[in-house]
């Protein structure tokens, strides 16, 4: 199908990912199952923890996101946090379970200097824990991110949110081009792309697709696909949408899964007003990822023993990696 990474060509059409979308439920889920069986473990689901090592006060007008300085929200402002308190909470993600230790700062852009230094140092640690490292810091420059390669970081989160059409309805103050070079410059350094989006903002069926499109386009593609349901957050400008229709969700996830078939699909933010069983159909479409812990950044999340229990009643593993040392890199 499509095994074959041809650099410069279009991977996937335009028009083949609408068809792929509009298949009945029951069928795409069955082809997205398919795939899923020829490049990862069935049963296996990959924990992992993202920890808000800095928060608020983002200039950025995302209106999705209750960080925005621009919004009167709840959320708890602070400045970057001391080593010891990010490997502390690594340390204790390691022992529930989770194998990829995320850290994301609400930032514009990277910032050279102190604090770019104490987080290179967060990755080496994260590192040596003998788990993944990925960050998610703003915008990057090519420099920046050779330096995060040379400090063993696994991946780089990015999102392109949405497709280009809708993005100014989203956000003002970063172009879609500006997320394009950040992923360009991640890709490389040779870290791997952490790229996907969040669906429930308002968007169309059709937006959904052209996320995909391009996610599946891009070169290399993305090794790591977060799928994202929007959280309303009071405050924000998107604070009274409705919750998304789980099926939508489900539909999102096993196209993505797909188009890049071999990349891990992470079932992100949204899942506290999933049920178990809406959460069984997202693994059943492809998604072999979790996020665990009480919060998600700033949103809710369900908490570990729910995660376990869920896990128990479906039947799925813990899926462990395989991290090599920074020293190695």
């Amino acid at each position: 199908m499509r095994d074959s990474l041809l650099v410069g060509v279009e991977l996937i059409s335009l028009e083949q990912v609408r068809q792929i979308y509009q298949q009945p439920l029951t069928a795409l889920v069955f082809e997205a199952q398919s795939w899923h069986r020829q490049y990862h473990e069935p049963d296996a689901v990959q924990l992992c923890t993202l920890a808000n090592i800095k928060s608020g006060n983002c200039p950025e007008d995302c209106k999705y996101c209750p960080q925005s300085a621009r919004y009167e929200t709840e959320v708890e402002n602070y400045g970057l946090l001391p080593l010891d308190d990010v490997i502390e909470q690594a340390q204790a993600a390691k022992a529930n379970g989770s194998s990829r230790f995320c850290m994301g700062a609400a930032w514009r852009k990277v910032p050279d200097g102190v604090q770019f230094e104490q987080v290179l140092e967060m990755v080496r640690q994260v590192v040596d824990l003998g788990m993944e490292a990925c960050v998610t810091l703003g915008m990057l420059r090519p420099d920046q991110a050779v330096k995060l390669a040379e400090a063993g970081l696994t991946a780089y989160n990015h999102n392109l949110d949405t497709s280009a059409r809708f993005y100014p309805e989203i956000i003002t103050t970063r172009t879609y081009q500006d997320r394009l070079e950040t992923i360009k410059a991640v890709a490389a350094a040779g870290i791997e792309v952490c790229c996907g989006g969040i669906v429930g903002m308002g968007e169309t069926d059709l937006d959904r697709i052209e996320l995909i499109h391009t996610l599946a386009n891009l070169d290399p593609q993305p090794k790591s696909v977060p799928i994202n349901a929007l959280v309303p957050v009071e405050g924000t400008p998107f604070g009274d949408l409705p919750i998304l229709d789980p099926l939508v969700l489900v539909r999102t996830i096993a196209t993505t899964r797909i188009a890049i078939p071999k990349a891990t699909v992470r079932l992100s933010a949204g899942r506290r007003s999933m049920s178990l069983a809406e959460q069984a159909l997202c693994f059943l479409a492809g998604a072999n990822s979790i996020f665990t812990g009480d919060r998600l950044l700033t949103t809710p999340n369900p908490g570990l023993d729910a995660d376990a229990q869920m896990l128990e009643q479906l039947g799925l593993i813990s899926q462990k990696s395989e991290v090599r040392s920074q020293k190695l890199r």
